[in-house]
């Protein structure tokens, strides 16, 4: 596929601009360590939670979803929707607890909540597990659906794509720090939702589509636009439907979607002005992610299934494609070759917005870690604040890099999908609890983690190799939610919790709501400033029913049920009313 020179001026507009914005915050970035990962605390809600979208908006994510919905249909995407319960939970009952804790990184929770040398151990062990280990898988998936549209719009190989993608973005990230992040984030995803927008307008006027009325009447895909699955089918509903509602959502780590907030996620609700600014922030992020974006990539998604019925049809359209790199999760970038002269750059340029927030992102973040919590914690407690940033700037370089190596390994998104959601099933739990419940101590934390990895090595390398028969992916997470969760109760009751003092310190510090906390400390008047519990769960529940009301309603309006699109909607806009009302009862300060 080549592209015209308008498609070049579009794209190099776009590379400027960002570079424009870049440059503008790279010298404020470089004054320390608070400027370069937290933009000094203070950021406002809308640029936070924009940020957010804008992140877990990357080039794998409408890959994902073509693999999805071409394997199981819409209501596949329920692997992910089932996260929106996490992060409502997240919105009203931890927004406001990070940001009391006044931490530099969540990692550097394990030392506010746990005591003594094995607390130290695990915040740097966490720091280079999570900062190193997983988010260079991350970084890799994302480059992996870069890999693959370079593949299909430009002609490039895999390893030119990585090079090309990965050096601009390592640059970028490495100068600007979190100032140039976010609001680099905030063009990124404009740009980024026009461009998906589009590639579902021009996936509808494909002639094997024949439009929006040929799309949703087409018989072949009547089974496959359905937003449940077929619940006499229990092997498919559990996967796709009943496994993520009633035990994913609360017992998986997964990035962008933490049980009690981490990650990214935490870093901007830690950036956050107030607590109420970390609050609003999040639940705009929620509320946008899972509501207001999925449908354009749905629908090029069900379009391919029409234009490309069959993986050999994708690979008879791009014959000088690496056949390793074929996948239901190419069927997007292939749709995107239909699109006109100029708009097709437009897509371009968005899909670069979109892998350039979320790498820098990652990269971000991922620094934050091992200069905080490792770097300055164990290895130079002295350093000077120009030292830190040197330091950060430095191992966002070598992030990138061993991500970039990963990306080749990889074949398909929703492979690297499984073994994340795999790797951290099991401790979700722990995330929830640690706040609330003194008893959860840093050997919960050190089991959950060590016996959810074991777990998932043992099914991606052992169980094959021992000649077993192969399990679903969805009983799979439940064996290891069930082994993990045992385990750490079990090593729990087995150990101590942290010393008195260092609970005393963290309740007065963090003033967690619940009577978890009454039989070890001084509670006084009880917690103060956190509003009442019943009204936190009424705003859970009205925060989902406003989500999922949106998101089924827009899907019945594209699917031209109007009757079901207005009563889904008009329950959305009621839940946001009630919601808004009940605000005030949750006590957030300014």
């Amino acid at each position: 596929m080549q592209l015209t020179t308008l498609d070049w001026i579009v794209i190099a507009l776009y590379g400027l601009t960002a570079l424009a914005i870049g440059l503008r915050f790279a010298r404020r970035a470089g004054s320390g360590a608070d400027e370069f990962f937290l933009s000094g605390r203070k950021l406002p809600w809308w640029l936070l939670g924009t940020s957010m979208v804008a992140t877990t908006f990357s080039t794998d994510t409408p890959n994902l979803i073509a693999d999805f919905v071409r394997g199981g249909g819409v209501a596949q995407n329920w692997a992910w929707w089932a996260f929106l319960i996490t992060g409502m939970c997240t919105v009203f009952f931890y927004a406001r607890l990070w940001r009391r804790s006044g931490a530099l990184t969540d990692i550097e929770f394990y030392e506010l909540r746990y005591s003594g040398r094995a607390a130290a151990f695990l915040r740097g062990f966490r720091a280079l597990y999570l900062g190193v280990f997983y988010n260079v898988m991350i970084i890799a998936t994302v480059t992996l659906a870069a890999t693959k549209i370079g593949g299909v719009l430009l002609g490039l190989d895999p390893l030119t794509t990585v090079l090309i993608a990965g050096t601009v973005t390592m640059i970028y990230s490495a100068t600007s720090g979190l100032w140039g992040v976010v609001v680099t984030d905030l063009v990124l995803f404009v740009v980024a939702m026009i461009g998906s927008v589009a590639a579902a307008v021009f996936a509808l006027r494909q002639p094997e589509v024949g439009g929006l009325a040929g799309l949703v009447s087409h018989p072949e895909l009547q089974s496959a636009m359905n937003f449940f699955p077929d619940f006499s089918d229990w092997s498919v509903a559990a996967g796709i439907f009943i496994i993520p509602i009633a035990v994913q959502w609360w017992s998986a780590w997964y990035p962008g979607a933490e049980p009690g907030g981490g990650g990214y996620v935490a870093q901007r609700m830690l950036a956050a002005k107030n607590e109420k600014e970390s609050m609003k922030a999040t639940l705009w992020f929620n509320v946008a992610h899972y509501g207001l974006r999925p449908w354009p990539w749905i629908i090029v998604a069900l379009c391919s299934m029409l234009v490309y019925p069959e993986l050999s049809d994708i690979q008879a359209r791009f014959p000088d494609l690496d056949p390793g790199l074929v996948g239901n999760d190419l069927a997007y970038p292939a749709m995107l070759v239909f699109l006109p002269a100029g708009l097709l750059g437009l897509v371009v340029a968005s899909l670069a917005a979109a892998y350039m927030s979320t790498i820098s992102t990652q990269l971000n973040w991922g620094s934050s870690y091992v200069v905080s919590d490792f770097y300055r914690r164990f290895v130079n407690p002295d350093a000077s604040q120009r030292r830190l940033v040197a330091v950060g700037r430095l191992s966002t370089v070598g992030l990138m890099v061993l991500g970039a190596f990963i990306a080749l390994q990889l074949d398909t998104a929703g492979q690297g999908f499984q073994i994340l959601l795999q790797i951290g099933a099991g401790t979700g739990l722990i995330f929830l609890l640690r706040w609330f419940w003194y008893r959860v101590n840093v050997w919960s934390e050190l089991a959950g983690m060590t016996i959810s990895f074991m777990v998932a090595v043992y099914f991606a390398w052992v169980h094959g190799a021992l000649g077993l028969a192969p399990l679903p992916a969805w009983t799979q997470l439940v064996i290891g939610v069930a082994i993990t969760t045992v385990g750490w109760l079990g090593v729990t009751f087995l150990t101590a919790p942290a010393d008195s003092g260092t609970l005393q310190g963290f309740y007065d510090k963090i003033r967690p709501m619940g009577a978890g906390w009454r039989r070890v400390v001084d509670v006084g008047d009880g917690p103060r400033g956190s509003g009442s519990v019943t009204a936190a769960f009424l705003a859970w529940f009205l925060g989902c029913v406003l989500v999922y009301a949106a998101l089924f309603g827009t899907g019945y309006l594209l699917y031209g049920q109007g009757v079901a699109a207005v009563v889904a909607l008009a329950i959305s806009a009621g839940a946001g009313v009630w919601l808004f009302r009940l605000l005030p009862k949750l006590g957030y300060s300014d």
